[in-house]
């Protein structure tokens, strides 16, 4: 039952960071028509408060994005 509830918690969040990210992104291309592609850099990082031996979670991703103004 539990790991059932981490992975609704888990997809909860990306959801919603998918679909605030992609309103944002969006928004930002309107108010720059001039740019034909944007160069975005999405952060996920671990915010709990470990003791200092503990690895925190930490992805990076890179993608360029086209324009279509």
């Amino acid at each position: 039952m539990s790991e059932e509830i981490q992975k609704k918690d888990i997809r909860g969040l990306l959801k919603t960071f998918g679909v605030e990210a992609d309103e944002a992104i969006t928004r930002h291309i309107a108010r720059h028509p001039q740019v034909k592609e944007l160069h975005l850099k999405l952060t996920l990082e671990d915010m709990t408060n470990y003791d200092e031996t503990a690895e925190k979670l930490a992805v990076i991703v890179e993608r360029k994005v086209q324009c279509c103004n």
